[in-house]
């Protein structure tokens, strides 16, 4: 897995699952962290404990059903980790011994975590999402809840579709127009009607806009579409093999 150092030193457990040291054939010895319906249940499970086990101490690990919503879960204690079938996607909370968990093959995952207050998040961030700033009302969740201050918070925004290979049409053109005027640089046209798009710097600057410090924000270099011998890419491999496996990502108090 890949570890943000910026939240390791700030006392938050994390990582960024690869593809690579699994059971699961996408194609063999993949490490598929969830998609139940394209894997078996044996094989997700011993996936998540091959990677749970990269930790240094047991951990609970608490997910949602993502549905690609602005909706944020806060799990309260460990009974709440337990159960994962919250219609969400993202997390956050407060508890020892858990790890927020969110699933991605090209969306953008947000891990952010306030060492002031101990609080942290898991976001999953795609068009959708990102469109409906849900990593600004992630941070504002976790202002109400734990008091959490965005100067306080460290963001690390992990491997996605980048602007190089992430093709929309002008349905979401449209739809980043009418939330965020100024958004014209986050496009570069292709063809009639679309264009390729940076997620990864949307939420760079939702993250800025909300108030967290451009230090505090770090943001991974890697492309799943075009790194997939690293990760998985529903973009590339689901129309290649009419399936792909799911990384995760997650993060605690260490």
């Amino acid at each position: 897995m890949l570890v943000s150092r910026q939240l390791e030193e700030k006392g938050f457990a994390n990582g960024f699952s690869t593809r690579t040291g699994g059971v699961s054939d996408f194609p063999e010895n993949s490490l598929n962290l969830a998609g139940y319906d394209e894997d078996s249940e044996e094989n997700i499970a011993e996936n998540r404990r091959r990677f749970l086990n990269l930790f240094d101490r047991p951990f609970q690990l608490a997910s949602c059903w993502q549905i690609h919503s602005a909706d944020v879960r806060h799990v309260r204690d460990f009974d709440d980790a337990r159960d994962g079938d919250h219609r969400m996607d993202a997390l956050v909370s407060h508890v020892d011994n858990i790890l927020l968990g969110v699933k991605t093959a090209d969306c953008v995952p947000v891990l952010v975590g306030d060492a002031r207050t101990g609080a942290f998040a898991a976001i999953h961030a795609g068009w959708r999402g990102t469109v409906q700033s849900i990593v600004v009302k992630a941070i504002e969740r976790l202002n109400k809840i734990y008091g959490t201050r965005p100067e306080d918070l460290t963001a690390a925004i992990g491997p996605a579709a980048t602007a190089r290979h992430y093709e929309i049409g002008q349905d979401v053109i449209d739809a980043f127009r009418a939330n965020f005027p100024g958004s014209e640089h986050l496009f570069t046209p292709t063809k009639e009607n679309h264009a390729l798009i940076d997620l990864h710097t949307a939420n760079r600057e939702q993250l800025l806009g909300a108030g967290v410090r451009a230090e505090n924000i770090a943001v991974a270099p890697l492309c799943t579409m075009e790194r997939t011998d690293l990760f998985f890419s529903y973009r590339r491999e689901k129309k290649l093999y009419g399936k792909t496996g799911r990384l995760m990502s997650v993060i605690g108090k260490k």
